[in-house]
């Protein structure tokens, strides 16, 4: 890479910076969820490969401005590792999952104190720019850490009933922004009857995403589209199902 951004090396990568290169970031983390999802082993060591060279890139132009360089990275994390991970590495103690988590909150507000920086909210750490299904798993668990949380799963259900029956009520007398507004508290508690069931909501949703498009892509292998009847698009959509 260093190469490639020198005087004589690549005219594209030595008209890169930071923001331009960060679309290409977004990309190789969605084509390795991909690459896992269809569990492509070959495929996910190559994805892999194509992440870590965003990485080198970014590091690669920090040296040039004399910012760090890619070992300070590989450092940072290696000491964030073993300085988090006390009941390893230390005697720290923590016999569950969730102790762990809340260990490495703990710390993590600690390394901020002792840096100086400002205490902030607890949702303030969740990025605002996160995909809105996995903003909103980590600000649920985020408010769960501290309690402010349903008991059990049968009240997430009790809750989701309620959000669908405001919703009905939307959709008949409601404005186009109050209807918004319910389909957005009806997809929130989802997301919180997901982490309920220890389930991932956005991996749950990719998954589905995949069924779908294989199913669509059997309907619309054996019928002519548009022009077939919703009755025989479902009866083909039920035998792509039969067949999985």
């Amino acid at each position: 890479m260093a190469r490639l951004r020198a005087p004589g090396g690549c005219p594209w990568d030595r008209e890169q910076n930071f923001d331009t290169i960060k679309p290409y970031l977004l990309e190789e983390t969605y084509e390795v969820f991909d690459a896992i999802d269809q569990r492509d082993w070959p495929g996910l060591a190559e994805e892999l490969g194509d992440l870590m060279l965003q990485a080198v890139f970014f590091a690669q132009m920090a040296s040039e401005e004399g910012k760090f360089r890619i070992d300070d990275s590989l450092d940072a994390i290696s000491e964030k590792l073993i300085r988090r991970h006390s009941h390893v590495f230390g005697d720290g103690t923590a016999k569950t999952s969730d102790d762990v988590k809340r260990r490495w909150d703990e710390i993590k507000a600690v390394e901020k104190k002792d840096k100086g920086q400002p205490q902030l909210g607890r949702l303030d750490s969740v990025p605002r720019k996160l995909p809105a299904l996995v903003e909103a798993q980590q600000i649920s668990s985020k408010a769960a850490s501290v309690g402010f949380d349903w008991e059990n799963p049968g009240q997430v259900l009790e809750k989701l009933d309620e959000e669908l029956r405001e919703l009905a009520q939307a959709r008949e007398n409601g404005t186009p922004a109050e209807l918004e507004g319910e389909i957005g508290d009806l997809l929130f508690v989802l997301v919180n009857l997901a982490r309920f069931f220890k389930v991932d909501a956005e991996q749950a949703l990719r998954r589905t995403n995949a069924k779908f498009r294989k199913r669509f892509a059997f309907v619309e292998s054996h019928a002519t589209l548009p022009g077939a009847t919703l009755a025989e698009m479902e009866a083909l959509w039920q035998k792509a199902k039969a067949q999985e």
